[in-house]
């Protein structure tokens, strides 16, 4: 397939701050997630201190917390980045798709094996859901296989 197409530019200072998972096709980490979050924060040297919090297995399970670092790697775009949950391999991350309010994000792999769709909210409306599904669709992926993540806070 066609590599995935990334947005052409992300504000890097807006993209910072708290990301809920709204669905995603599950690393094996995740596919019991509930209450997940992903959590970016720019440091002093232009990484990206990441932290993933979820609930594993329901809402009040146990707290599951990772601490990737991620390394934009096309900083003309900042739309591709490494994120690294083990030295020295940096997973590949592309923001394939960002609302103009900073709202809504998709990020991908080439791989077409994971995909998450994030917002600024725990919950989004269903019509915009169906639109961001679709999108996950367009870039190749079966979306039978997305996973909603209960946001039950």
């Amino acid at each position: 397939m066609k590599p995935i197409p990334v947005v052409s530019h992300v504000d890097i200072q807006k993209f910072m701050g708290d990301w809920y998972v709204i669905a995603c096709i599950p690393t094996f980490i995740e596919t019991d997630a509930y209450n997940a979050i992903e959590s970016y924060r720019l440091n002093d040297d232009g990484s990206i201190a990441t932290t993933f919090t979820f609930r594993k297995g329901a809402p009040d399970g146990p707290l599951k917390k990772y601490t990737p670092t991620g390394h934009i790697i096309d900083k003309t775009s900042n739309a591709v980045w490494g994120m690294q949950f083990i030295w020295p391999i940096d997973a590949e991350y592309l923001i394939a798709h960002l609302e103009k309010d900073y709202r809504y994000t998709i990020i991908a792999r080439n791989a077409r094996d994971y995909v998450w769709i994030m917002a600024r909210a725990p919950r989004i409306p269903g019509q915009d859901y169906e639109r961001l599904s679709n999108i996950v669709k367009i870039l190749g992926y079966d979306v039978t296989l997305l996973r909603k993540i209960p946001q039950q806070w």
